[in-house]
């Protein structure tokens, strides 16, 4: 593991109106399972050669969450979600950029920035490629739907020794009857079950923010206590 470069940036918060956020940067080189696993315990989440975790001084809201997926059952409207899928496939191979990822990347935030007022701004292949696919070494992979030859979703994940990180996932918002975001999740903890890998790293829970407080829906879960230094244990609960 290489570390390129280390700071603080602060800024507006991604999450919370009228707040600041302080967020701990690590640009790495050549960072391998075992170490992206160590920072991932430890609240850190990765887009390409980056990971990043918020160390704001006088507010804990971003609490890492992970499902404990060796315990977790599917509902009945899981199963029903699922089952609505059947004639959807899905592929799993190293992350890639194409036309077809970046026309579908900038339709879905376009209809996220009508839907839900996200900040947009225009990605390109370069921009894409230092998000998602840099930095994936023998553990990033994505997971593509498809309906029949349409791409429809991309699932950006990393398929770590104790459980998946779950990275970025985006979607056509054409297809949003099928519940896309739901489903892609549910494919991670079946996967996670059957590779007999515990936990999906799902990011940080924010109970105020409407795009993150979801994920307190998946049970069981646990959240990171605290924020451990890479020489100090860590401690989920």
């Amino acid at each position: 593991m290489n570390l390129l470069k280390e700071f603080l940036l602060d800024d507006e918060c991604s999450y919370l109106d009228n707040k600041k956020q302080t967020t701990h940067y690590k640009v790495i080189n050549n960072c391998d399972a075992k170490s992206c696993e160590a920072l991932i315990e430890r609240g850190y989440r990765r887009f390409g050669k980056m990971y990043f975790r918020p160390v704001c001084a006088t507010c804990t809201e971003c609490q890492s969450i992970k499902i404990d997926a060796s315990n977790y059952r599917f509902s009945k409207s899981a199963k029903r979600i699922i089952k609505k899928a059947k004639n959807i496939t899905s592929y799993i191979q190293t992350p890639s950029v194409s036309q077809e990822h970046l026309e579908l990347f900038e339709k879905y935030h376009l209809y996220m920035h009508k839907k839900k007022d996200w900040e947009y701004s225009q990605t390109d292949s370069r921009h894409y490629y230092n998000s998602f696919v840099a930095g994936h070494a023998d553990f990033g992979f994505e997971v593509l739907y498809y309906d029949q030859e349409k791409l429809i979703g991309v699932d950006l994940i990393d398929i770590l020794e104790n459980g998946i990180s779950s990275i970025y996932f985006y979607y056509d918002p054409d297809y949003a009857k099928y519940s896309l975001g739901k489903l892609s999740l549910y494919n991670q903890i079946k996967y996670a079950q059957s590779t007999n890998k515990k936990w999906i790293y799902l990011g940080y829970y924010v109970k105020d923010c409407p795009s993150l407080a979801y994920k307190s829906q998946y049970t069981p879960y646990v959240t990171l206590q605290g924020r451990p230094h890479e020489d100090e244990e860590f401690i989920w609960c």
